[in-house]
């Protein structure tokens, strides 16, 4: 039971993390598909 826990634990901080890396890398879709022929 305690190795389960700590996956589930592990988890949930991985997926925490993952979530703030990718919070920084992501870009609107206004700035991302945005070119000089093509306006939203």
């Amino acid at each position: 039971m305690k190795p389960f826990i700590i996956a589930v634990a592990f988890a949930a901080i991985a997926a925490y993390g993952a979530s703030l890396v990718l919070a920084t890398y992501q870009r609107p879709v206004d700035v991302a598909y945005t070119t000089n022929s093509v306006r939203l």
